[in-house]
């Protein structure tokens, strides 16, 4: 029996549906479904119920899936006691909030590979809550983020970084007192889904300020690309290991500030990849206190 079978039965119970996988895994919809009628055909019994629009696993297929995710784990650490800890090899992807893509993770990334150059690695940029669920449904292997509300039994964190919140504006803009600037100059938002949006309305919701955001923005990098071109002002957080083009702005303090974005390692407990993973947050955290003591 093929383990990619098993890995797309997986998909699936976690996807919901072919049409998902497919988009995930980037197949047809067909080849999809052409290997689930081979998986079928090798144990001989039915895992779906056909009767509807699409296909949906039934009680058998429900009942195989944790058992055929203990074969995949199984398979995917066949050789961990045999090279130990010594070589670290094969695909691993990284999801990664986009704020650390330009500083963070390269630099975490190549001191990592420096010391296990047979590792390949793919970043998958996103929102936290995104990647969150893609951990969750095991689409990435760990991702760096902003802390979750809620951290359900079957996953690990590993935070590294509490960043205060600043009000960021261009280097032309001279003035400093952080309250007129908001009533005066137009206003940069994150999108409410993005973690660090819901941390500046909570600030500004605490001080009662109201503003007028003159452009929402998806990403923290974006707003800072905003930002530099002088088209309004953002309250964002101090990036541990930011790039050229927010370092080269104005951090301003903000008063009465309780709010912090706490930034971690999220991954499966079960994961194969656990060692990895580990191995990942500790090459992060040394990156944030080299960067820290740059600045000392």
């Amino acid at each position: 029996m093929s383990i990619s079978l098993l890995k797309t039965l997986i998909a699936v119970s976690d996807l919901g549906s072919f049409s998902a996988v497919a988009k995930e895994m980037k197949l047809s919809q067909a080849a999809v479904g052409q290997q689930m009628k081979r998986l079928e055909q090798t144990l001989n019994v039915a895992l779906f119920d056909r009767t509807g629009n699409t296909p949906e696993l039934n009680s058998l297929a429900n009942a195989l899936v944790p058992k055929a995710r203990a074969v995949v784990h199984a398979y995917d650490t066949l050789l961990d006691e045999v090279i130990g800890n010594h070589v670290l090899f094969g695909e691993f992807t990284l999801g990664a909030v986009a704020s650390t893509i330009r500083g963070l993770v390269p630099l975490s990334i190549k001191d990592l590979l420096l010391s296990h150059p047979e590792l390949h690695i793919r970043v998958v940029p996103g929102l936290s809550g995104d990647l969150h669920e893609q951990v969750e449904r095991g689409a990435v292997d760990a991702a760096i983020l902003s802390e979750p509300a809620r951290i359900s039994k079957d996953l690990q964190w590993h935070p590294f970084v509490r960043e205060e919140l600043v009000l960021l504006v261009s280097a032309e803009v001279e003035e400093s007192d952080p309250i007129e600037l908001l009533s005066t100059l137009p206003y940069v938002a994150h999108t409410r889904r993005a973690a660090v949006g819901m941390l500046a309305d909570k600030w500004l919701l605490r001080q009662k300020i109201s503003v007028s955001p003159s452009m929402e923005m998806e990403s923290l990098a974006s707003c800072t690309s905003m930002v530099s071109h002088n088209l309004g002002i953002s309250i964002v957080p101090n990036v541990c290991v930011p790039d050229q083009i927010f370092a080269g702005l104005r951090k301003i303090p903000l008063p009465d500030s309780e709010e912090k974005r706490v930034l971690g390692v999220l991954n499966r407990a079960d994961s194969s990849k656990i060692r990895l993973t580990k191995l990942l947050a500790e090459k992060v955290k040394n990156t944030v206190e080299a960067h820290k003591q740059i600045l000392q």
